[in-house]
């Protein structure tokens, strides 16, 4: 069964942190953003890194930024029409696996997320021809990365979990996965069975969860218990050596309560399934 832990996430902004590291977390995620990536924010970074790990926690995962003036960081970007884009993403996620070599961390990356900029995929005659890319591109960072990288899901025909013929192709490539239940259920338009289905299939690969409530239509990002995904029957899929953190929107981002509530439910539905 999938040991339930108390995974929290915030900026390095040291309120933030210490409203998460007062609850003493086993798994933290950095969200970062572009401002982290000049030499200062890059220290900053760094040190709040070090603060978290002398703090106790077990894991650490380093997210990589959004966006890049305004642009949505798609690795399926490509140097034809979006160099300046290209090379951030190069250039941020060079520096994120400085530091997780450094500490001991893994860096999370978006294999995809919405393909909002409709200019991402003029460089390619189709569908097939961006993912063949976004495979080369995440090859790269694969070796790049080594032990240290993994690969999210998002709600885009590019590189979202739940179709049964990608999930498998990618359970054979052997990608190191953050699988975030709620873009799966939201891409699978709510289907439970569909979800459960993915899981099983990716769990051998997923090395991380990213566990949020949804009502399967947008992405509302909900408490857990606060949405239509089954936890009863999606917890027993999970892979056991996984780590896992609460990605919520939170109402204050000085106060990780949504997270934490999360926490709560989870922890009974997983008492209630042992209990049975």
């Amino acid at each position: 069964m999938f040991p339930i832990q108390l995974g929290l996430k915030a900026s390095c902004d040291l309120e933030q942190m210490e409203s998460r590291l007062k609850y003493h977390p086993d798994v933290f995620e950095f969200f970062t953003s572009e401002t982290d990536f000049t030499a200062s924010g890059l220290q900053h970074l760094r040190e709040a890194v070090q603060t978290v790990k002398a703090s106790g926690v077990k894991a650490i995962v380093l997210h990589h930024p959004m966006k890049y003036q305004g642009q949505f960081l798609e690795l399926v970007a490509h140097p034809k029409n979006k160099a300046d884009l290209v090379d951030f993403i190069n250039y941020s996620t060079q520096e994120l696996l400085k530091i997780a070599r450094d500490f001991d961390c893994k860096v999370l990356v978006h294999g995809s997320y919405e393909l909002r900029e409709k200019d991402l995929l003029e460089p390619f005659e189709n569908i097939e021809e961006a993912q063949n890319y976004l495979f080369t591109r995440m090859d790269e960072f694969c070796e790049l990365g080594e032990n240290h990288i993994m690969f999210e899901n998002g709600i885009s025909k590019l590189f979202s979990f739940g179709k049964p013929e990608f999930d498998q192709l990618l359970a054979q490539k052997g990608y190191p996965l953050a699988y975030d239940i709620s873009h799966a259920f939201i891409y699978l338009h709510g289907d439970n069975k569909a979800l459960q289905c993915s899981l099983e299939t990716l769990k051998k690969t997923i090395i991380h969860y990213h566990l949020v409530d949804s009502l399967g239509e947008t992405h509302d990002s909900l408490t857990l218990g606060h949405g239509k995904i089954n936890w009863a029957e999606a917890l027993p899929l999970f892979n056991e050596k996984a780590t896992s953190i609460y990605e919520i929107n939170l109402k204050d981002l000085n106060n990780p309560i949504e997270q934490l509530e999360s926490h709560a439910y989870l922890t009974k539905v997983a008492q209630a399934i042992n209990s049975k």
